[in-house]
């Protein structure tokens, strides 16, 4: 087995997987689609962030690709269903840097309702600036959430915690946590908050969802933030407002167009705001993060190319069963169409195989079965369970 992990992705995936059996390399970069392509020739195993795109194209020119790992939360940079399509895995790590990102997110509500940034601007030059104006406790200021996901949601209970009143608003139904209040409409919410932060998903529909319209709806004085996609912000926009004083302050930590690689120059129309926090994509970059990231999808990707398991993968049906020492156990993706699980055990039947265990799931079109077989089994079996027309890939594993 051999596994491609690029972008950095922390040392214990390639040990975990190492561990496993596998041949491990590493890249410390993204690679565009016709570099990645390349590489991928003889690779099972892709381990990416969110810079590297896996394509159509790239999917067409990987036959031994089994499964991909986003070493992140986003998989906008996959085409699920070209691998869904193809019998190919993926996983993302959707829980695993949330606190990164909300300690991220309170420490710069501090720091822009404090004006830090402009205090620690004037000490650099040395100017002894010890004022009060302008500078607020979060106490008592009213934080809205746009998006009450993994991260909105401990957001807000640890913004409540501080004294803030929390205002949320989501596209979907959510359960409001602690004392938190559900506003109908975007504009509800940015009417009423003193700090609006985004925390919505990378879905082509929340391209371009804020933008003059709707910083000029915000409180004047009020604080913007963006921790989620950088796609979803009109720059130009949020400078003219900051020019203008109509907001206090801002923080970024995604940009429409971000550097390929460490070092690269940083270009955005953002540079050399006063009290603007500017981050590079690193609200989920702590090493307590990146550390359970890497060993939660790395074990994703070892327990799908070992034992099949297919829990948690976002494009494929869910399954799981236990290790079977000694024994063998066919991994079968199909469409889901009527009677394919009856004619999978027919031709089983057919060639005299027994079935130790079985489990089917199916997610729309596609289903998903594992099947415990005994050792000694004919050949033929796996030829004649590929041929079937509904068939989408079928591994012998064990």
């Amino acid at each position: 087995m051999r596994a491609l992990l690029l972008e950095n992705v922390h040392p214990d995936a390639a040990r975990i997987l190492e561990t496993a059996g596998a041949e491990v390399e590493t890249i410390d970069r993204a690679l565009d689609p016709r570099a990645l392509a390349s590489a991928l020739a003889g690779v099972q195993l892709l381990g990416i962030r969110s810079k590297t795109e896996v394509t159509e194209a790239v999917f067409d020119e990987a036959p031994d690709l089994l499964a991909v790992g986003a070493f992140c939360i986003g998989t906008n940079q996959i085409d699920l269903g070209a691998a869904r399509e193809r019998g190919v895995a993926v996983f993302n790590a959707p829980f695993s840097n949330t606190r990164s990102v909300v300690e991220l997110a309170l420490a710069e509500i501090i720091a822009l309702t404090r004006r830090l940034t402009l205090k620690n601007t004037a000490m650099h030059a040395g100017v002894w600036d010890k004022s009060a104006e302008a500078a607020h406790e979060v106490r008592g200021r009213r934080l809205g959430i746009v998006g009450y996901g993994n991260i909105g949601a401990q957001l807000s209970v640890l913004a409540e915690a501080l004294g803030m009143s929390v205002y949320f608003y989501d596209t979907a139904d959510k359960l409001a946590l602690g004392n938190a209040r559900r506003c109908d409409s975007l504009d509800e919410l940015l009417a009423v908050a003193d700090v609006v932060t985004l925390h919505v998903d990378g879905r082509a529909g929340n391209s371009g969802m804020f933008g003059a319209e709707q910083f000029a709806r915000m409180r004047p004085g009020s604080l913007f933030l963006n921790l989620s996609r950088g796609f979803v912000v009109d720059h130009g926009a949020l400078r003219a407002r900051v020019e203008s004083g109509h907001l206090a302050g801002a923080a970024i930590d995604v940009f429409p167009q971000e550097p390929a690689g460490r070092g690269d120059e940083f270009r955005s129309e953002l540079r050399d705001l006063p009290n603007v926090i500017l981050t590079p994509h690193i609200a989920g970059s702590t090493e307590e993060a990146q550390q359970d990231i890497g060993r939660y999808v790395a074990g994703k990707l070892r327990d799908y190319q070992f034992e099949g398991g297919t829990s948690m993968s976002v494009n494929l049906p869910h399954l799981a069963l236990p290790p079977r020492p000694g024994g063998r156990r066919i991994a079968h993706l199909h469409r889901n169409v009527p009677g394919v699980l009856a004619k999978i055990n027919s031709l089983l039947a057919e060639h005299k195989v027994n079935i130790d265990g079985q489990l089917l799931d199916t997610r729309g079109e596609y289903g998903y079965v594992l099947t415990d077989i005994a050792v000694d089994y004919p050949a033929a079996v796996l030829g004649s369970l590929a041929a079937m027309p509904e068939t989408v890939r079928v591994r012998l594993l064990g």
